[in-house]
């Protein structure tokens, strides 16, 4: 089995924090695997820090768990909120993150990833959390 995480970040206007990478097309919530020996609370930290200069104000609220098929059929993805951060607001890109930014949920680039949505309107339109990411 393999383990992701991912985050939504979230303002004080309510602002979601997405990343856009250099290796992928699209806009996503920041995150990444899990290593062996790691918790699924340090790795969301670990990449958001490492994603986006931003680092939790406190522990991460678990939202949902979800078998991921389009990478592999033993990958999944743990879904975290984080509302409680501190740290830049701006993210100078790098080899891995091509762009940062926080964005109105009615008004997310056209190039945001469907399962990014989804998990929005989830969490925030209290739609039924779909097993699969």
């Amino acid at each position: 089995m393999t383990l992701g995480v991912r985050g939504i970040v979230l303002n004080d206007n309510g602002h979601v924090l997405l990343v856009r990478h250099t290796y992928v097309g699209g806009w996503h919530l920041p995150g990444g695997g899990v290593e062996r020996g790691e918790t699924m609370h340090e790795a969301i930290e670990k990449e958001i820090w490492e994603e986006t200069n931003i680092r939790s104000g406190s522990d991460p609220r678990l939202f949902a768990m979800y078998r991921n098929p389009l990478t592999s059929r033993f990958d999944h993805v743990a879904l975290f909120i984080v509302d409680d951060w501190s740290g830049a607001r701006s993210m100078v890109p790098n080899s891995e993150i091509a762009e940062t930014g926080f964005f109105p949920q009615s008004s997310l680039p056209d190039e945001t990833t469907e399962p990014t949505r989804t998990r929005l309107h989830e969490v925030f339109a209290n739609l039924p959390v779909r097993a699969l990411w």
